[in-house]
């Protein structure tokens, strides 16, 4: 650990230095190279983890078990509005790492303008549609009478920041595609002290904001960290200092952009899709049980959102170096992607399975919700390890251009996980409990798929660089 810090530290100065050039992985020392890649990644998985976390134990803690519920239900919903902007990111990350270990900087120019310019006009757009759809969507997905109100507002308030959202998630996947992991996590760590100091001040302080606080502490924290985030720009990053030419908008690099885009975002909003499934089903079950899956949610995204952060890692290194030409380093990036995925998966495991009672009592200290989250959270630990794998799995096929087989086997995924809880649920009685075993059942599904298309890729790309 402390040689991988060291390692960071001087890799900044060699690579950086505060000139604001961008860092290239493409140089000899490649398992140096990962770990300084991938280290930043992991600390911001943790920093924007604990965004969310905050939001949940200071509402959970201070207002009640009705706002907790609220602030869970409206997760899924906002992250599958999320995701669509996140897969125009990732597809232009992936394009952008290409041109950029390529040097084909005209290109990279265009790119950058093209992906702001139509990121913020979908932005614009989502946020209308959520805001005057907020209420069908949620009757969609059951939710309970007493909290219908409190949740729209909350809902519409976070639906308001989109567009900062997706300023922050841009200019993180650019910098990243440009080899830069380390500046993103500074920003993300910025917001997440002024998201706490917010929620504090929105939040405890004036009593009737109760939940909306919340929502409107997460707005102002993104907003000012997009906004920091413009500035070390204009300082730091020259090569996105492109003046003028930010508004050139190519249409054949958006076209592209979203060739490779739309699989991502499909393939996450697979995700989420079967997680509001999931959350529907839940909703049936009381405001209590909704509470208790609204924490061990975060939880549980303390397992899932790094080990993503990784793959994505690993997209990013295993896209630059094949812009590059160099094969080699795309295999060995991810090899050392998967074997970090392993060790976060098994670390993970542990502190949720030990700890599963004090990490509920963190939330809450109604014990029927907590009864309920603990159930949960010891039998889904136990199973960090298969989310580790098919997620460095789909950092492979991402990183080498392949996007088909992402969809397909997250889709496989999220159908089985619903389909095996449907019954778990109505027909068998099982409650919570049900979910992590058919959260089981969707892994090894996606597994199934994903393993021998792997082992068949992977030896005809080696075969194919001898």
């Amino acid at each position: 650990w402390k040689l991988s810090v060291t390692g960071w530290k001087l890799h900044r100065r060699r690579y950086h230095d505060n000139t604001g050039k961008e860092r290239d992985h493409r140089g000899s020392d490649s398992g140096n190279s990962c770990l300084i890649f991938f280290f930043p990644i992991l600390v911001g998985s943790f920093f924007q983890q604990l965004y969310n976390t905050v939001d949940s134990v200071i509402v959970g803690q201070f207002v009640g078990k009705e706002a907790l519920a609220a602030v869970g239900i409206c997760n899924p919903i906002t992250t599958l509005i999320i995701l669509f902007l996140n897969g125009l990111c990732m597809g232009a990350s992936i394009l952008m790492g290409n041109y950029f270990g390529g040097k084909k900087m005209d290109t990279l120019s265009r790119q950058i303008s093209t992906t702001m310019i139509s990121g913020m006009i979908f932005s614009l757009a989502l946020t209308l549609i959520a805001i005057v759809f907020t209420r069908p969507i949620l009757m969609l997905v059951q939710v309970d009478r007493s909290i219908m109100t409190l949740t729209t507002q909350y809902l519409r308030i976070i639906m308001l920041g989109l567009i900062f959202t997706f300023l922050y998630n841009f200019f993180s996947s650019t910098l990243r595609a440009l080899g830069d992991s380390a500046t993103p996590l500074y920003f993300l760590i910025i917001s997440a002290v002024l998201n706490v100091f917010g929620d504090l001040f929105f939040v405890v302080c004036p009593e009737s904001w109760h939940a909306i606080g919340c929502a409107v502490a997460t707005v102002v924290s993104e907003a000012l960290c997009c906004v920091f985030c413009m500035i070390y720009i204009k300082f730091k990053v020259p090569i996105l200092c492109l003046g003028k030419k930010w508004l050139v908008f190519d249409r054949s690099l958006l076209k592209k952009t979203i060739s490779y885009g739309w699989a991502s975002a499909m393939q996450q909003a697979t995700v989420q899709l079967g997680k509001i499934g999931i959350q529907a089903i839940i909703n049936t079950m009381g405001v209590s049980v909704s509470a208790a899956f609204a924490v061990v949610n975060r939880i549980d995204d303390y397992a899932y959102t790094p080990e993503q952060n990784i793959a994505h890692g690993m997209t990013a290194m295993m896209a630059q170096n094949k812009g590059a030409g160099r094969d080699d380093r795309v295999i060995k990036g991810f090899k050392a992607g998967i074997i970090l995925e392993i060790i976060y998966g098994i670390f993970i495991f542990f502190v949720c399975f030990v700890f599963a009672g004090p990490l509920m009592k963190l939330f809450t200290s109604d014990t029927e919700v907590i009864r309920h989250g603990v159930i949960y959270l010891k039998l889904i630990s136990v199973m960090y390890i298969l989310p580790a794998l098919t997620n460095g799995i789909q950092g492979y096929f991402r990183g080498i251009g392949d996007l088909k087989i992402t969809l397909l086997s997250s889709f496989i995924n999220m159908g089985v996980r619903v389909l095996a809880a449907i019954p778990l649920v109505f027909a068998l009685g099982m409650g919570i409990e049900a979910l992590p075993f058919s959260y089981l059942a969707g892994w090894i599904g996606m597994l199934i798929a994903e393993i021998p298309l792997l082992v068949k890729n992977y030896r005809a790309y080696i075969k194919s660089i001898r």
